[in-house]
């Protein structure tokens, strides 16, 4: 079984590029819904970022707006908050190409935002890079509720040059030509895959 990282920085089509593949059959696993459960109410992170980050945890559950004001304010925080959340995102991580390869899958998804951040790359067989130009994808994450020009540069400033990601990229989904061109790039690179 083949796995294949999905990556883009924020804004670039991500999320419904991963759609795109669940729409044509293909495993998915969503780094980022899996982190939404571990801080949700019951979830594996809320103790563990709670005692790390005190006042974080309200009714339960991790919340992300502290949290994220938390680390804007302090981001030497974020090493504290990847070594346990990683660990956890890990092992789901493990059960779903478990249950991917006995399901006889001829390749999964892993849609990872930092697959490059975290080094990720190196242990996939290909990488699908999503990508949108620059003003293109500045406007779409501003129309964000609660997002700020300051927020979007400071998550920017922490993820790996676009260019970069293109170079080492297997395969490319360009967004900026709308649902339908997208549908049929993906539609062209699970071809590729499968065969």
């Amino acid at each position: 079984m083949k796995i294949v990282g999905l990556t883009g920085s924020i804004g670039m089509g991500k999320s419904a590029t991963a759609k795109l593949f669940r729409e044509q059959g293909v495993p998915v696993f969503d780094s980022d819904a899996i982190v939404h459960e571990l801080y949700d109410v019951g979830g594996a992170a809320v103790k563990p970022v709670g005692a790390a980050f005190p006042g974080v945890v309200h009714e339960g559950a991790v919340d992300r707006e502290i949290l994220s004001a938390r680390l804007r304010e302090d981001p030497s925080g974020f090493e504290t908050l990847e070594a346990i959340v990683h660990p956890l995102v890990g092992r789901a991580r493990q059960h779903f190409l478990t249950q991917a390869e006995k399901a006889g899958a001829p390749f999964v998804i892993l849609d990872v935002p930092l697959l490059f951040e975290t080094g990720g790359h190196e242990h996939v067989d290909a990488v699908v890079v999503v990508h949108a130009p620059q003003d293109e994808r500045r406007a779409r994450v501003l129309q964000r509720p609660g997002m700020t020009d300051e927020k979007l540069d400071a998550i920017i400033a922490r993820q790996t040059p676009d260019s970069v990601k293109l170079d080492q990229a297997d395969y490319i989904v360009e967004t900026s030509g709308g649902f339908d061109d997208a549908r049929r790039q993906v539609s062209a690179i699970v071809k590729k895959l499968a065969g």
